[in-house]
C-alpha cells in the first residue's frame, strides 16, 4: 500500500462508480433522508448492550413502519464505565492487539472473546433494522501510548514496509489530536501506507461485525480531515458489506466546505451539537437557508444521494451532555418549539435521528416523530428553501419581516472556510511584517484586522499568530463540543505546539490551518447569536402540493401572512395570481377551503404554522 494524492482522483473514481451501479440497476444509497434512533441524547457514552436492544425493539415495534431504520451507538462504547472514567479521560478503553477499538465487555457482555459487535448486529438485523455506530478520527491516544502494530488485512499481519514493521508512533500524529478531545483521538498520517493500514483495518472490522452505518466524528467543520474523508469513503466503496457513512460534527460548516465532502458521504452535520433548548434549535435556521440555496439538499453522495444533517432531535426523555447518567430528564422544549424544530427538520430535508429513550416514549413525541405530512415533506418533497416573502404584525404593527440577529456579542478572530472559498482570499503581510485581513480596501470602513505572527520552530514555514506581541495564540477549534447556539469562531489561549494553534500565508492570500486544512476567513459572523423575527419555508410536494412552513421566532406572539401570488417567486414556471388553493394547515388541523389572497395564522412564541396548499 503506498502512499498517494487522495481527494480528486477520487471523486473521478466515485462518479464512475456511480455511473456503473445505475447501469447495473443498484439501489441508490441514502436516496432520501436516513431515518433512525441515536443513543447519545438520552444514554451520553454510558449505554449497556441491555439498554441499546430494549431501545432497538421499540424502534423496531413503534418506528420501523414510519421509515426508521437505523438504531446507532454514539460515542465511547469502547471506554470502561468505571471511577475516573469520562467523555475525555485517558486509560479506560478497551483496544486489541491492533490498537482498534473493541466494546467494552463489561457494558456489552456478547462482544467478549472478540466478537466484537457481531451479536448484536445479528440481533439488530432480526428486527428488521440496520446496526450504527459512532467512531472517531484517527487512531487513538491510549493506542499510540502502548505502540501497537499496525495490522496488514490482506495478509492478517502486522503490516511491513521498507523492510520494518510499523507500529502506532509511527502513524499517529500528536500535534493533530481532535480539538475537544485532546486526551481520545489524533490524526494518522494519510500520506504513509502503513497510515492507510490502519484505517482499512478499522472499517474492515465494522464491515466483519456487520455494521450498516458509521457515525465518523472529529473530521468535520472546524476539524476537518479531508484526507482521511477521502480515504475512508474508498474503502467503503471496496468492501463486500454496504456501510452508510456520516460526519459529525459540523462546527463552523460551510457550503463551500460541504462541497468537497457531499460526494464522498451520505449525510453531513452542517452546525455544532443541537440540545432542547430554543437558541439552539434557532440557531439552525440561517444554516439550513445558506445550504438549501447552495443545492446541497440531496446532492450526489457515496453510492447515490448526501444530506445536510441538522443532528438528532433531542425530545423526549434525555441525559445531558457529557454526562456519566443515563435518561433522566424530560426534553425542556414547549411543544410549539418542538412543532418548530421537527418542521424545520422535515422542510430542510435533514435526517431524521430520534435521540430520545424509547423506553419512556409517549404519546406527544411520538405523534411528532411520526407525523405522516412531516415524513412525505422529508422524503419526497423538492425544491425546498427559505421562502422571504412574508408579511407579519407584532404590537400593532404591520411590516415586509426580515429576518435578524439579535447579537450578544460580536467576534474580533477568523472563522473557517474551505480554502477554495473565494471569501478566504485576503490576506497579506503588512508592511510592519503583520498578518492582516485586508477589510479596509474591500468596504473602506474600518482598519484591517491584523495578527503578529512568530515561528514556533525555526525552521518551520507555519507561524503563530498572535493578539499582540507578546500574547496567547490563535486557535482554528475550540477545546470542547460546542452546540449549535455556541460561538463558532477561533480563540487565544497558550501557545503550544498543537496544529491547531499552527497557520500558514499561502501564495493566493489564504491562511491555512495546520490542524484542519480550512482557510481563515473575517466574514461578518456575530458571536453567541440568536435568530430572531419570522422565517417560511416552501417545497413542492410529488403529487403537485404545495408545503408552506411559517416560523415565529420572537418572544411574543405574531399575526403572519403570505400571499398566494408570491409563490411564483419561488415556483419557476407557475403564476399564481389568479390562483386558488385548498389549504389546510397541519398543527391546527384546519382545513380552510379554498383561498385566493393568502394564508395567514396567528402563531404562537417560537411556534410555527405549516400549510399544505392544493392550488389551480
Amino acid at each position: 500500500m503506498r502512499a498517494f494524492s487522495l481527494t480528486s482522483l477520487f471523486l473521478t473514481f466515485l462518479t464512475t462508480l456511480f455511473l456503473q451501479s445505475l447501469i447495473r440497476g443498484e439501489a441508490e444509497h441514502a436516496s432520501s433522508p436516513p431515518r433512525g434512533w441515536n443513543s447519545y441524547d438520552s444514554y451520553s457514552w454510558i449505554i449497556s448492550e441491555e439498554e441499546f436492544l430494549q431501545n432497538a425493539q421499540l424502534v423496531s415495534q413503534r418506528l420501523k413502519n414510519h421509515g426508521y431504520e437505523y438504531v446507532v451507538v454514539d460515542f465511547l462504547w469502547y471506554r470502561r464505565k468505571v471511577e475516573g472514567a469520562n467523555t475525555n479521560s485517558l486509560g479506560f478503553d478497551v483496544i486489541d492487539e491492533w490498537g482498534r477499538m473493541v466494546p467494552d465487555p463489561v457494558r456489552w457482555p456478547s462482544t467478549q472473546n472478540g466478537n466484537g459487535f457481531a451479536e448484536v448486529a445479528k440481533k439488530v438485523h432480526s428486527m428488521g433494522l440496520k446496526f450504527g455506530i459512532h467512531v472517531m478520527r484517527g487512531i487513538s491516544t491510549q493506542a499510540f501510548n502502548a505502540n501497537t502494530p499496525i495490522l496488514d488485512v490482506t495478509t492478517g499481519k502486522a503490516y511491513e514496509e521498507s523492510g520494518r514493521t510499523w507500529r502506532a508512533k509511527d502513524v499517529g500524529i500528536k500535534e493533530r489530536a481532535c480539538a475537544w478531545m485532546k486526551n481520545g483521538f489524533m490524526s494518522v498520517d494519510t500520506k504513509s501506507g502503513a497510515g492507510l493500514a490502519f484505517l482499512r483495518s478499522l472499517y474492515q472490522q465494522y464491515a466483519d461485525w456487520g455494521v450498516d452505518f458509521v457515525k465518523h466524528d472529529c473530521v468535520f467543520g472546524e476539524d476537518f480531515d479531508l484526507d482521511e474523508i477521502s480515504y475512508v469513503s474508498k474503502v467503503l466503496t471496496e468492501l463486500n458489506h454496504t456501510i452508510l457513512y456520516s460526519l459529525s460534527p459540523g462546527t463552523s460548516a460551510t457550503p463551500s466546505m460541504a462541497k468537497d465532502v457531499s460526494a464522498l458521504v451520505n449525510m453531513y452535520r452542517i452546525t455544532g451539537d443541537d440540545w432542547d433548548n430554543w437558541r439552539d434549535v434557532a440557531a439552525h435556521f440561517d444554516v439550513s437557508r445558506d445550504f438549501a440555496a447552495a443545492n446541497m439538499i440531496g446532492a450526489r453522495g457515496l453510492r447515490g444521494k448526501s444530506w445536510p444533517d441538522l443532528d438528532m432531535l433531542p425530545l423526549g426523555w434525555l441525559s445531558n451532555a457529557g454526562s456519566n447518567q443515563g435518561p433522566h430528564r424530560k426534553c425542556n422544549l414547549t411543544l410549539d418549539e418542538q412543532r418548530s424544530q421537527v418542521t424545520l427538520w422535515a422542510m430542510a430535508k435533514s435526517p431524521f435521528m430520534f435521540g430520545g429513550d424509547m423506553r419512556q416514549l409517549d404519546e406527544s413525541t411520538l405523534s411528532l416523530i411520526t407525523n405522516p405530512t412531516l415524513l412525505e415533506i422529508n422524503s419526497f418533497s423538492s425544491n425546498n428553501k427559505e421562502f422571504p416573502f412574508i408579511s407579519s404584525t407584532k404590537k400593532g404593527r404591520t411590516r415586509k419581516s426580515q429576518s435578524r440577529i439579535s447579537n450578544i456579542g460580536s467576534s474580533s478572530t477568523p472563522g473557517l472556510t474551505s480554502c477554495n472559498d473565494v471569501e478566504a482570499r485576503g490576506w497579506s503581510i503588512s508592511d510592519l511584517g503583520q498578518v492582516c485581513w485586508n477589510e479596509k480596501s474591500r468596504n473602506g470602513l474600518q482598519e484591517p484586522f491584523c495578527l503578529y505572527k512568530r515561528k514556533p520552530i525555526p525552521t518551520s514555514d507555519k507561524v503563530h499568530l498572535l493578539e499582540r506581541e507578546m500574547s496567547d495564540c490563535l486557535g482554528a477549534s475550540p477545546n470542547r463540543k460546542l452546540t449549535s447556539k455556541e460561538s463558532k469562531r477561533g480563540s487565544f489561549s497558550p501557545c503550544g505546539f498543537h496544529a491547531n494553534q499552527m497557520w500558514e500565508l499561502t501564495h493566493n492570500g489564504t491562511l491555512m490551518n495546520s490542524y484542519s486544512g480550512l482557510c481563515a476567513s473575517m466574514r461578518t459572523v456575530k458571536a453567541k447569536s440568536v435568530s430572531t423575527g419570522v422565517r417560511a419555508w416552501i417545497a413542492t410536494g410529488r403529487k403537485g402540493e404545495i408545503y408552506v412552513a411559517i416560523f415565529n421566532l420572537n418572544d411574543q406572539k405574531a399575526d403572519i401572512s403570505i400571499k398566494i401570488a408570491d409563490l411564483g417567486k419561488a415556483i419557476p414556471g407557475k403564476n399564481f395570481d389568479k390562483a386558488s388553493c385548498k389549504s389546510r394547515e397541519e398543527w391546527s388541523r384546519k382545513d380552510f377551503g379554498d383561498v385566493k389572497d393568502s394564508v395567514s395564522a396567528q402563531i404562537e412564541t417560537h411556534g410555527c404554522a405549516l400549510f399544505v396548499l392544493n392550488c389551480t
